[in-house]
């Protein structure tokens, strides 16, 4: 037998006692952590439900007792569990849910969301429309019923309402135009027709911001359906009312799945120009802050007294004294043997360009230039061209075309009902071009124009009649105001074998030729 070692056995006793303390103190942390994931992952789960969860409708929008559909299929519950879990949470972590027209309205009371808000709706209805005939023969037929339709939409202030509803679909991604019909019944839909639209029953149109708005029923049954995923109609404060008596105009239109997230709305350009936002806000203030302490000053001196945990009074008194003296007109004092003062000077060479950048990363998202949105000519490579500025007038156009020539097209013949009891088929109308030329080039192209008739005519593929006639046709000949149907008497004409044997011959004098 060994030998029994009583110090020996103590100490392994104890060694064990110690070694279970520690295992248990590991396992408490570790179950402390795991309880500290768990409460994350629930944190993060009960974030992400709130973010990704129908929208808070403003109080009265829907009716007592009513509650809105998310809705009327499953798609939306999986999709919603999905980005509300810890997979759709990785995946959508840099995805951004509907922020409540509450956080939207707040963010247009900065001036760089206004900015594009201003920009893009002024730039939209700048040069107006043009309201022409389609049928040219009758264009001056029907010159006094286009100058009556001018007139009413100047009365009703179609082109201000429509700029509204573009600074609305800016804001909060939906602009909606309600239709006002004396004594219609909002609830049915609108047609366009005398017996439902009569003469002078048109009181006006309206802007309503998308807040006091809720979809009250929309197709989610057939794909194949033209009203798939469109209200048929909403809720107005309570009242309901059909779709075609609110023009809806969404620029920026969402997928299927996240529309009930967004109330039906597109995704608005404050929240896709946000990062962008706030990353310039953030350099800006950078800069700022970085000018405000580009120079900072060091005084080398004696700091055992402070670091070995004295008060350091004296210290502190001279520091005192040097901040309460530091300016052009105080003087400086130090020991000549063991003190120093070091100023360091931060560089402040390539600020101005990070700033300047940081600003025009803003365009990018809106596609705005940057003379357009913040009135900046940048320098440089950067600068503002004709090329960049025609693209962007390009891009105005195509959303023009796209989004709001349905709108005013019904606007117009709603107009033309009130005002005449019929729609003519013959009326039409286009945008005005945002390009405008100069009084040089205007005249360089008259003059041009003049060439080409001249060559045409000397060529006999045109008659000069014609010619005359294009200019009266033609609003920027400058000539529009002579009359095209004039006969144009040419060099020739009257010649001995075309003359008029009623007229005298102009070669014979009175008194001769045999009489």
């Amino acid at each position: 037998m060994w030998p029994f070692d009583r110090k020996k056995t103590k100490q392994r006793a104890a060694d064990k006692v110690a070694a279970d303390a520690r295992a248990e103190q590991q396992n408490a942390r570790k179950q402390a952590m795991r309880r500290a994931v768990m409460k994350s992952m629930e944190r993060r789960a009960s974030d992400n439900a709130k973010k990704w969860a129908p929208p808070q409708l403003m109080p009265g929008v829907v009716p007592a007792g009513t509650t809105p559909e998310v809705a009327m299929d499953s798609l939306c519950g999986p999709t919603y569990q999905f980005l509300n879990s810890a997979a759709g949470g990785l995946y959508a972590a840099n995805i951004q849910p509907f922020p409540g027209y509450q956080n939207l309205a707040a963010l247009a009371t900065r001036p760089e969301y206004r900015a594009f808000a201003s920009t893009l709706s002024t730039e939209l209805t700048r040069e107006g429309i043009e309201i022409t005939s389609k049928d040219r023969t009758k264009a001056k037929e029907m010159a006094g019923k286009i100058k009556e339709l001018e007139e009413a939409c100047e009365y009703y202030g179609v082109m201000g309402i429509i700029q509204k509803a573009a600074e609305h679909d800016c804001f909060f991604g939906r602009g909606q135009i309600s239709i006002n019909i004396k004594g219609a019944d909002v609830s049915v839909p609108l047609i366009l027709d005398p017996r439902t639209i009569k003469k002078g029953s048109l009181t006006g149109f309206s802007n309503i911001e998308p807040m006091w708005t809720s979809p009250s029923a929309y197709n989610a049954l057939d794909p194949t359906a033209p009203d798939f995923y469109k209200p048929s109609t909403w809720w107005v404060l309570g009242r309901e009312m059909h779709a075609s008596r609110l023009l809806t105009i969404i620029t920026r239109p969402l997928p299927d799945m996240l529309k009930p997230a967004y109330n039906f709305s597109g995704i608005s350009m404050s929240q896709l120009a946000q990062p962008y936002v706030e990353n310039w806000l953030r350099t800006r203030q950078s800069v700022s802050d970085l000018v405000d302490k580009f120079s900072r000053t060091f005084l080398k001196t004696n700091m055992a007294q402070v670091l070995n945990g004295g008060e350091g009074g004296d210290v502190f008194d001279r520091i005192e004294m040097y901040v309460n003296m530091q300016s052009n007109l105080g003087m400086g004092v130090m020991d000549n043997e063991t003190e120093d003062i070091v100023q360091v000077n931060t560089p402040l060479s390539g600020l101005a360009d990070l700033q300047s950048q940081s600003q025009e990363h803003m365009c990018s998202v809106s596609k705005i230039p940057a003379i357009k949105l913040t009135g900046i000519s940048p320098s440089g490579l950067n600068a503002s061209s004709e090329g960049e500025i025609r693209s962007f007038y390009d891009d105005i156009s195509s959303v023009q075309q796209s989004y709001y020539f349905s709108p005013l097209d019904t606007m117009l013949k709603v107009i033309q009902l009130s005002k005449w009891g019929v729609i003519d088929d013959a009326i039409t109308f286009k945008f005005n071009s945002l390009w405008q030329t100069s009084a040089k080039e205007e005249s360089e192209i008259r003059f041009n124009k003049a060439q080409e008739a001249q060559i045409y005519i000397a060529n006999s593929v045109i008659d000069p009649s014609e010619a005359r006639q294009q200019l009266s046709d033609d609003p920027d000949s400058g000539w529009d105001n002579i009359d095209g149907e004039l006969e144009i008497v040419q060099p020739g004409m009257f010649d001995d074998e075309g003359a008029d044997p009623d007229m005298p011959d102009p070669d014979v004098l009175p008194g001769e030729g045999g009489q």
